[in-house]
């Protein structure tokens, strides 16, 4: 075997023990993987077609009273269907030359050198990553993991997700809420009260437990509280994100959050949803003929999935 092969399985079996705390650093790097990670909704599963979520999307019309010998209604019940996301794939590569290889030779040196491509890797992944979960999903001939700009819209009456079509007459269960004035409007309490409420239920017992933004609307925000009210949640804040309270909820900031917008999310409807046997799992180092060089693939299959888009929403056309 051409090349070094204690090196080549130092370093493989290194990645593959380090690749739990891997995965666990690139969801704390940003805001949006942090929630996920912190709000228990990186689910993994074993496989399929594609990614099914069942839905509830209508009430069970039989309940209801009766007295005596009255006839107990059977009638059979519809309101219930299911969603279904394609997986997506995702990946990132650490190479090693020739050079680097024999630079490092002894064990502690390749450790090192190895922790140094993995924080890269760690960096670049969290930033690829966070990004495409804002976006539309549209990026790269639509490979990309579905985001935000996708589930949430401008116009939330179009679009199909999840193979349901929101267009369609008795699909409007599937539309998140969004305010639909079109022109620049200052932020105010009040609209995050609307908003809030609107994605809200059962008297705000089941209510957003994450507000998103852009660093802009967050200091809007910021300068609309009174210097008593200004709460910060300490858990986000021990993570090291910057955050205030709106009601019980942080509100937290993030750079890829697109231009001019608040969202408004509930992490009991959302997930990514993992491949459990190609989640960030490493391949083999491999030489490609020709090149001084190694290579280890990292795949991924998953992708951003939601059940319930009435509990999702946002403030459009907000500015400070």
């Amino acid at each position: 075997m051409a090349g070094n092969a204690s090196f080549d399985a130092l370093i493989s079996t290194t990645l593959k023990k380090y690749r739990p705390q891997l995965t666990d650093n690139i969801f704390v790097e940003l805001p949006l993987l942090y929630w996920l990670k912190e709000s228990g909704k990186i689910r993994q599963i074993d496989g399929g077609e594609q990614i099914v979520e069942p839905l509830l999307y209508a009430q069970n019309t039989t309940a209801g009273s009766y007295a005596g010998y009255d006839s107990v209604n059977i009638d059979p019940q519809e309101g219930i269907t299911a969603a279904a996301y394609d997986w997506k794939q995702f990946a990132v590569t650490i190479a090693i030359s020739g050079i680097e290889e024999a630079k490092n030779s002894g064990e502690s040196a390749v450790v090192n050198l190895l922790k140094s491509k993995i924080e890269q890797a760690e960096m670049s992944a969290s930033d690829v990553l966070n990004s495409q979960l804002h976006g539309l999903g549209t990026g790269n001939a639509s490979k990309d993991f579905a985001g935000l700009q996708q589930y949430i819209p401008t116009d939330p009456t179009t679009g199909t997700v999840g193979g349901i079509n929101r267009a369609t007459a008795g699909n409007e269960f599937w539309r998140p809420s969004v305010n639909t004035s079109g022109a620049d409007t200052a932020l105010t309490i009040p609209d995050m009260s609307t908003r809030y409420n609107n994605v809200s239920r059962g008297g705000g017992k089941d209510h957003p437990d994450w507000i998103l933004t852009t660093q802009a609307l967050w200091e809007k925000y910021e300068a609309l509280l009174q210097p008593q009210l200004r709460f910060a949640d300490s858990k986000t804040a021990d993570a090291g994100f910057q955050n205030l309270i709106y009601r019980s909820t942080p509100v937290v900031w993030d750079a890829d959050c697109v231009a001019k917008k608040m969202y408004f999310l509930n992490s009991k409807y959302i997930a990514l949803v993992t491949h459990s046997k190609k989640w960030f799992k490493p391949t083999e180092f491999q030489s490609p003929i020709g090149q001084d060089a190694k290579y280890s693939h990292l795949y991924s299959y998953g992708n951003l999935t939601c059940r319930n888009f009435a509990r999702q929403g946002a403030l459009q056309n907000r500015i400070a």
